[in-house]
This record gives structure tokens, sequence and C-alpha cells, in this order.
């Protein structure tokens, strides 16, 4: 089976190096004039999917905004994420997931087994048990031709009390998780199918992410106050693997699809002047 990393990279150089959120929650829904409801929800799923799935790269559904429906939301995630594949666009599945063992494994099967119905190209993960805790991850992502986005810098001001904390070999924690995350990916060619999430709105830190060999996840542009032009400065030399993420920003365009789609291609284009 491809690689994640293959298909991101085709992905990508096809349709522009963008990725956007499906992120339905109680405001925007209510900004589109949709019941906070399932059908709300779904309605608000369906426009997204329709006006963008066959011209971007990647969508991300959050799935937290799903969840929070039970039953009926989660089969309104499933359908997004099948439509959405079927149009053409690979989907990141924004779920966070960590734990150990067996659990870890159970998160992996639902995510990346082609059998589950919530199968995706892609997740999200936290390290914050250790890498080594993902492995259930890395290997279904590896057996089924799937992603994993590891969080290692992430944007929220609360997370730098852990990512920036120095450990005893004198490298920070993020530090640490990038360098393991680096090693996975060694040899892949033309692209590593285990990333990072690296937030738009951090700044220089000092880290080094030049070994990564993965994609680089970068939420936090638009709305959230991240712009393409400070991708050079946070990435160097990395930028080519950058992947730039919007919600607010494109999604605030609707719910128009003509205006979503409009909102989108500003955003693919200001993204590939910058990343090439």
């Amino acid at each position: 089976m491809e690689s994640f990393g293959s298909r991101l990279h085709r992905a990508t150089g096809q349709r522009g190096p963008l990725c956007v959120g499906i992120d339905p929650h109680a405001a925007l829904l209510a900004k589109w004039g949709l019941s906070d409801d399932v059908a709300g929800l779904e309605r608000f799923a369906f426009t997204v999917v329709e006006a963008l799935a066959d011209r971007v790269a990647v969508l991300k559904p959050q799935s937290a905004f799903f969840e929070r429906f039970g039953s009926r939301g989660i089969a309104v995630l499933e359908s997004t994420i099948r439509q959405s594949r079927e149009a053409g666009a690979l989907v990141l599945l924004d779920v966070k997931r960590g734990d150990i063992g067996s659990t870890m494994a159970a998160y992996a099967s639902a995510y990346l087994n082609p059998d589950s119905a919530l199968c995706a190209d892609a997740i999200t993960v936290s390290p914050y048990l250790g890498v080594g805790s993902l492995r259930p991850a890395f290997d279904a992502a590896a057996e089924y031709g799937g992603g994993v986005f590891v969080l290692a810098l992430t944007s929220n001001p609360e997370g730098a009390s852990v990512q920036h904390a120095v450990g005893a070999g004198g490298r920070t924690v993020a530090q640490t998780v990038i360098d393991e995350i680096s090693q996975v990916n060694v040899g892949a060619e033309p692209l590593g199918s285990v990333g990072l999430v690296v937030g738009a709105t951090i700044g220089e830190t000092g880290h080094d992410l030049s070994k990564v060999n993965g994609p680089l996840l970068a939420p936090g542009l638009g709305a959230q106050g991240g712009s393409p032009s400070d991708l050079r400065k946070i990435f160097g030399e990395s930028l080519r693997n950058v992947l730039p993420s919007y919600s607010r920003e494109v999604l605030g365009a609707g719910p128009d699809g003509a205006s979503l789609q409009a909102a989108a291609d500003r955003a693919a284009a200001a993204c590939r002047a910058v990343i090439g």
C-alpha cells in the first residue's frame, strides 16, 4: 500500500499546501444560521465537504465537535470522512489520542484500519505518556498506509510549561519528541508518514526540526493569528515539509460554497507563495 507520506506529497503538489479544518463548534454553527444539533452539524459538514473536498489537499475534522452529539454525531463524522476521501481529499482526523498498550492499539485500529468506518488517512496523537507508547499507532500506520501527527510545539500558552521543560540530558521535552520522531522517518522517500504538530504562532523557539523528514502540520493560521510569512522563521530549512492549516479563516466565509472556495483558494495561494 502506498504510504501516507507519498500520498500527501502528491496531493500538496497537485492541490497546493493546504489543510482546512472542519470545526463545527456552536459559535460557528450559529454564525452560519444553523441549529446547534445533529441537523446543523450534518448541514455544516456536508457544505464544507461539497465545497472543498475536490480542491484542497487535506481536510481535518475535529472529532470532539462531532462526538458531543453522541452516536448520531459519530455517524455524521463517519459520513464526512467517507465523502471527503471519495472526493479526493486526504482526511486528517484530529483526535489527539494518547494511551498505552492495548488501549492505544484499539485507538489505532479505530482510526487507521480500513475495516473501521472511522478510518482516516492520518490522525493526531499526544506523546505525553512517552513517544514509545505511540508505537501501536506507528505500526498501524505502516501496515495500512496511514499517517500519524505527534504533538510537539503547540500554540496554546499552557503548552510551553511542559514542552519547553528541560530534561536531565539538556534537551527540552519537545526536542526529545522531535528527535524520536526523526528516527521513525529515517530513509523514507519522498516523505515520512509520521509527522509533528508545530503551531504557526509559536515564533522562533530554537528547536531543531531539520531531521524530521516527515510532514509538519502548522495550525493556527488566519483567524488565530498566524500568517504564512511566520512559517519561514519557525521552520527554516524544513519549510518544504510544512502543511499549513486554516480553520476559522476559511470556515468563517460560509455557508456559501463559492465563498468557502474563494477563501480556501486565497489561503492556498498565500501558502504556496511562501512554501513553493
